[in-house]
């Protein structure tokens, strides 16, 4: 309970906010594919991996003073540092494991900007771009790769990894210094920077194209880091430094297939050339407008608004003592005020929890904790929206047209747009991780261990040192977070642009996997909370701790965390799991049923209260969907939602969303629409992909001229015998137009 005076003053605030009395501003938050550079780079580190700069540094000393001279790295030239380059990736070839741990360390020192020459956290960014040109100019990414390929097919590590009872940052040192070096290369030189030499650009688009080719080991980068996600999710090697692992995954599929822009780009491109209409606009910079709604009302916002009306009602009583009869009854047309007014009171009901979860079935959240509501918003007049409209939706309206009229109809029309890229792979294990991160998840002993590369060998031993290593583990967590959903959100993007089918397959396999019970787990938190949590300490983020003076850390600086309205990257990881919701559930009657029998209506409600619009938009998308299977009376009690899904979310023909009259609903429908795709989509493989039985009608024809002349034909032996007659009549008694056959 909380005191008089503090309920009292609560109690205010709430009414204030309640009447629209104080400000409750948006989120300045501006969705990319990243967060800012430094933030990117700070995250690759835990807290507790800080001693091992100074020792990286001390490698790199070591190396450097044996084979160059006293002088510092930035006072040599371009030569001079090239040869020293060299001399280092020569040496990572030694059979010696500490001998190539120590040089792999000085590498690292120098992808990390040879930070002890510099006074400025500018000026470590700027020898980090530097230095990794350098080192990617001459050839250590790839003998990187073949370190890497070396430690994960190391069985001893493996096996001494399963049989310890607790694991550490120790178990996984040699897999950290190469990751961590492989992850500053590729963040850092996809780092698109106009003042680039033209070397630089160069370079950088070679080395593009050769982490998404199969030029290491026989496969690209990313189909290894999958290969790693899924023996560590096997338990064959629970040592895996899986957040590093994320990390550089996506950052590879973010460099090699694009991100958000790159795709609107390919999206524009691959319309003109099949002549299909240009988009009416990018929806992610139209969000960007659009301002965010005020949340619905809770549940301790409805009483308020109740007493308040109670003691309006009471004063009112007072002043007209001759009419008390008449006011003392309660107005017919105002039965159920609070439902009328605002919203029903479902957010108390922890809905998700009626269903169990399949993933983890002994688990029972708390209620989240209600936050007052804020102002109203005004809306501009007009729809933030162009309409749109399937063929399906127009085939239906002329069928029931014609048929309601004329009393004729004709076959369905279908158009698929088909282009190939080479086949991708995925492990649905990163679902496994991604329950693992979860914030409602509870730490069970049959579950995955994710805390290998973050906590110490000796563990803390005064209190401050555990809140220390409490927020790196935190942090730890939402940065997986995170990396997955960045990962799942682009892979289906780029599936999608490049086959519906390849689409298709990875959202079924994520929805046979949970994926949808599990992100609304997810949500079933207190999500402000979440977005606002202040799990970092920004005096021991890289690079500010290399190059500044460390204050000393009081439990109160660690409580305080930083001044930030929210955190970054745990809004960057609601909106993407929100966008990846939907993307399973679009015109998937049979996935929408699932939001509706995992009552995930009042938990996307709460996610409402984040005054972010772009996370508002994707919310209000997935109750949109489901609005006319939730019944009248929800539809009733819930006018502010639905009128804020009519001010923001498109609309499309026939769009009847609010009423539950739509023909393709059919409950016995749900598991043959299943069922038929996944028969679509093994076809699609089968043809594709299945070389043992594929049908050779369906086989690649070699278009190329120099190829198929090429090529050595056996010609037949009566052929042979008229072969000069064949050519009198063919070839010399016929006129050739060369000009035709030139174009």
């Amino acid at each position: 309970m909380l005191p008089n005076k503090s309920r009292g003053d609560f109690t205010r605030n709430a009414r204030k906010d309640s009447e629209g009395l104080s400000e409750s501003p948006d989120l300045e938050f501006e969705y990319a594919d990243t967060d800012k550079w430094a933030a990117e780079l700070s995250e690759l580190y835990s807290y507790t991996e800080g001693p091992e700069f100074a020792l990286n540094r001390k490698c790199f000393e070591e190396e450097f003073r044996t084979h160059v001279s006293d002088k510092q790295w930035t006072e040599l030239d371009a030569a001079q540092h090239r040869a020293h380059a060299m001399r280092l990736l020569d040496s990572l070839e030694v059979i010696a494991r500490e001998k190539r741990l120590k040089v792999a360390r000085a590498i690292l020192y120098m992808a990390q900007g040879t930070f002890a020459e510099c006074t400025s956290e500018a000026e470590v960014q700027h020898w980090m771009r530097y230095n990794t040109f350098l080192l990617l100019d001459v050839g250590t990414f790839s003998a990187l790769v073949e370190l890497l390929n070396m430690e994960i097919d190391n069985s001893a590590a493996c096996s001494s990894a399963v049989r310890k009872p607790a694991i550490s940052l120790a178990d996984s040192t040699d897999l950290r210094v190469l990751l961590n070096i492989m992850y500053l290369m590729v963040e850092t030189i996809q780092q698109d920077d106009p003042a680039d030499r033209p070397e630089w650009k160069i370079i950088r688009e070679t080395f593009r194209t050769e982490l998404g080719s199969p030029i290491f080991n026989n496969e690209p980068v990313s189909v290894m880091l999958f290969g790693m996600v899924t023996k560590f999710c096997s338990g064959h090697a629970p040592h895996f430094p899986m957040k590093k692992v994320l990390l550089l995954l996506w950052k590879s599929i973010l460099f090699t297939l694009g991100g958000f822009e790159q795709l609107q780009s390919i999206k524009i491109h691959k319309r003109e050339e099949l002549g299909l209409p240009p988009l009416p606009e990018d929806s992610i910079r139209v969000i960007r407008s659009m301002r965010a709604a005020s949340p619905p009302a809770s549940a301790s916002d409805l009483i308020e608004q109740q007493q308040k009306r109670a003691r309006r009602e009471h004063k009112v009583a007072l002043i007209k003592q001759d009419n008390l009869d008449a006011f003392n009854e309660k107005d017919p047309y105002k039965a159920d005020d609070s439902r009328e007014d605002e919203e029903d009171n479902d957010d108390n009901d922890n809905s998700i929890e009626a269903e169990t979860f399949p993933l983890e079935r002994d688990e029972v959240m708390p209620p989240p904790i209600p936050h007052p509501p804020s102002e109203r918003v005004s809306f501009p007049k007009g729809l933030p929206w162009a309409p749109k409209v399937r063929e399906k939706d127009i085939e239906n309206f002329l069928e029931s047209s014609r048929s309601k009229f004329i009393g004729y109809t004709l076959g369905r029309l279908s158009l698929v747009i088909i282009w190939f890229i080479k086949e991708n792979v995925l492990s649905i294990a990163l679902l496994k991780i991604l329950l693992a991160a979860a914030p409602t998840s509870k730490a069970k002993t049959d579950s995955i261990n994710i805390l290998a590369d973050v906590l110490p060998e000796e563990m803390p031993t005064t209190v401050l040192q555990s809140m220390k290593l409490g927020v790196d583990v935190n942090r730890h967590k939402e940065i997986i977070v995170k990396a997955i959903s960045a990962i799942l959100l682009l892979l289906l993007k780029h599936f999608k642009l490049n086959h519906i089918y390849q689409f298709e397959y990875m959202a079924q396999h994520l929805v046979f996997a949970n994926c949808i019970p599990l992100i609304l787990k997810f949500f079933n938190q207190n999500i402000m909370s979440y977005i606002t949590a202040k799990n970092s300490i920004s005096v021991l983020d890289f690079p500010y701790c290399v190059v500044h003076e460390l204050p000393e850390l009081t439990a109160e600086s660690l409580e305080a965390g930083d001044n930030n309205q929210f955190c970054w990257r745990n809004l960057f990881s609601c909106i993407n799991l929100l966008r990846i919701l939907n993307k399973l559930t679009k015109w998937k009657h049979s996935r929408t049923m699932m939001l509706v029998v995992f009552k995930s209506a009042p938990i996307l409600k709460r996610a409402l209260k984040v005054k972010q619009a772009m996370m508002q938009l994707y919310v209000l998308k997935l109750l949109k969907v489901q609005t006319k299977y939730l019944g009248r009376q929800w539809r009733k009690s819930n006018m502010k939602t639905m009128s804020a899904i009519y001010q923001k979310v498109r609309h499309r023909l026939n769009d009847d969303w609010a009423y539950g009259n739509d023909l393709d609903a059919r409950p016995w429908d749900f598991q043959a629409e299943e069922c038929a795709l996944r028969a679509n989509i093994e076809r699609f493989n089968s043809r594709r992909y299945d070389k043992s039985h594929s049908n050779p009608d369906f086989m690649p024809v070699d278009n190329c001229l120099q190829s198929v002349l090429g090529q050595r034909v056996d010609l037949p032996e009566d052929f042979q015998m008229n072969y000069d007659l064949w050519l009198e009549r063919e070839v010399f008694s016929k006129p050739i137009s060369w000009e035709e056959l030139l174009q």
